[in-house]
């Protein structure tokens, strides 16, 4: 069973020059939209699962979760753009700004306490 806590390390999150990057593992046409957790997928690699009502057709899918995540995190949805996956559950996901300021939103989105502040 994993621990309680993950490593920092662990957090699906890269800072990038004036933007952070998320591994997003997405779920379309659940019950309702929301964020589930950081997950780890078979091939090791760990993801933000998320859940959309919206089906996988005509990009309504990638709408839902750019508005759930630009919500969630209190930016404009411009600020959040699907990088590489768009036909693909799992996705690279962008979210434009200052990293210092969007990594403890995500952190404390995740439930993860952010040592840098």
């Amino acid at each position: 069973m994993p621990p309680a806590a993950s490593p920092p390390a662990a957090l699906p999150i890269s800072a990038l020059p004036g933007r952070v990057r998320l591994a997003v593992r997405l779920t379309p046409k659940a019950s309702a939209g929301r964020i589930l957790g950081v997950v780890e997928e078979a091939d090791g690699a760990r993801v933000l699962k998320i859940a959309v009502s919206a089906p996988p057709e005509d990009g309504k899918a990638n709408a839902a979760l750019v508005d759930l995540l630009a919500r969630a995190l209190k930016v404009p949805r411009g600020a959040v753009s699907i990088a590489a996956g768009v036909a693909s559950r799992r996705k690279l996901v962008d979210i434009a700004g200052d990293p210092e300021t969007l990594r403890p939103r995500l952190r404390a989105l995740l439930g993860e306490d952010d040592p840098h502040g």
